[in-house]
């Protein structure tokens, strides 16, 4: 049966938070989006309709006249409006007509569902555009829509006056770039799982003029309390304490310039990542940050305190799917390998949590599929290692048991020296 939660949000309950918002965003970087469309789209009758932008295209005109030929497939008539208006091509007119074909679909509330945004061009065209069609939304009518970025505007607006609504920030302490504040803040986006990437007010830091600041960048975003000594150990343990804080005043000042370029090019402000008290070096409170890497440690710490199995499964979910990949997995750092590391091993812990929920409920493959990849994760972890055996037994599949072990044992002599325990032994003998 489906889950009828979705991140914390049921069906009822995003009725009800919607209900009135001509704009739904999902928040980027989130997988919400898979699993609301795994639940809206499991019914045919809930006024869903679903458009992928295919590729990247040039113009809004180029977007609209694409999703016309893909709707017309599954709604004889749709688009009469927007056919109208392509011939001229003024973004605020294809805006207009988009809405009335929205909401000529039916009289009863309709979502069309709008994914991989970011192939259009975040640009003044397209600005005018989408203002324009939330300004002539039907009532009835709404837009949800699904991007790897989203920048600030023309979103921000929407959020303001109340028109739009945000999915994807429940399990964060803030909702970043859509957060409502008397005074507005940059807002500073770090991505440690993969290469890493980091953004500000949505737009990517690509240049960090070297790799120092950018490598110094993360190490202060994964260590919100750290010491001088603490940074000069890890990058400059080989020069004096004169030649390391000449170093570190330039590379931290690039940093500073990267945040500032991408907020007000040209502008008097200064915008630090942190600032300095009492001996520490903290998170500076003239920007607003979120941190993955953060986010991933607290579901995994909230869901090993949570006495309700529903939740541990939310959370452990939402680790397994922040985790894309290793930290910062192309940098070759004595820090960044420990961190590594030890997120690995917390993944693989995940993955341990979420075998143990599916067996529990009697989803046998489902549970192996969870300590298959954990035990590549943490492969010298025998407790993992006989959970799999365990399932094969259980499954019928006893070569498979015994061939597991022997994974075992050969792996635990190649990389501690031992042979595996006598529960391991025993659960391999007991095998007909």
């Amino acid at each position: 049966m489906l889950d009828k939660i979705i991140t914390r949000v049921s069906l009822d309950s995003f009725k009800e938070r919607s209900e009135g918002k001509k704009l739904v965003l999902l928040y980027p970087w989130h997988n919400y989006r898979q699993l609301f469309l795994t639940h809206f789209l499991a019914d045919e009758n809930n006024g869903l309709l679903y458009y992928c932008i295919p590729h990247d295209v040039e113009t809004v005109s180029a977007c609209m006249t694409d999703l016309v030929e893909q709707m017309s497939d599954v709604l004889d008539g749709f688009g009469k409006k927007l056919k109208k208006a392509l011939p001229n091509g003024k973004p605020a007119a294809l805006g207009k007509a988009f809405a009335a074909d929205l909401g000529a679909v039916s009289s009863e509330r309709v979502t069309l569902f709008i994914d991989e945004l970011d192939r259009v061009p975040f640009s003044d065209e397209f600005d005018a555009f989408i203002r324009a069609a939330i300004k002539a939304m039907p009532a009835h009518a709404q837009l949800a829509l699904s991007s790897r970025l989203l920048t600030r505007d023309p979103w921000q607006s929407f959020v303001t006056d109340g028109s739009a609504v945000v999915l994807g920030t429940e399990f964060r302490r803030n909702d970043i770039i859509f957060t409502v504040e008397e005074e507005a803040k940059p807002q500073v986006e770090a991505y440690a799982f993969g290469r890493g990437h980091a953004y500000v007010n949505g737009e990517e830091i690509v240049n960090w003029d070297g790799a120092l600041p950018r490598h110094l960048f993360f190490y202060f975003m994964d260590s919100p309390l750290v010491t001088r000594d603490d940074i000069f150990a890890t990058f400059w343990p080989n020069l004096t304490v004169k030649e390391a804080t000449n170093v570190f005043h330039v590379t931290k000042r690039k940093i500073s310039e990267r945040i500032t370029l991408k907020i007000e090019e040209g502008g008097e402000m200064n915008y630090e990542l942190t600032r300095y008290a009492s001996g520490f070096y903290m998170p500076s409170e003239k920007v607003v940050r979120h941190y993955d890497v953060e986010d991933f440690e607290e579901a995994i710490e909230q869901a090993t305190t949570s006495d309700d199995e529903r939740e541990r499964e939310q959370l452990y979910r939402h680790a397994i799917d922040i985790y894309k990949a290793p930290f910062l997995e192309t940098v070759k750092m004595a820090w960044v390998e420990e961190r590594r590391d030890y997120l690995r091993q917390l993944y693989a812990q995940a993955l341990v949590g979420m075998g143990r929920i599916c067996k529990r409920r009697d989803a046998i493959d489902e549970a192996l599929g969870h300590y298959t990849r954990a035990v590549k994760e943490a492969p010298e972890r025998e407790d993992i290692h006989r959970e799999i055996m365990n399932i094969y037994i259980e499954k019928g599949m006893p070569q498979d048991a015994k061939q597991q072990y022997d994974t075992m044992r050969k792996t635990l002599k190649e990389m501690l020296g031992i042979n595996p325990s006598r529960d391991s032994q025993a659960l391999y003998e007991s095998i007909g």
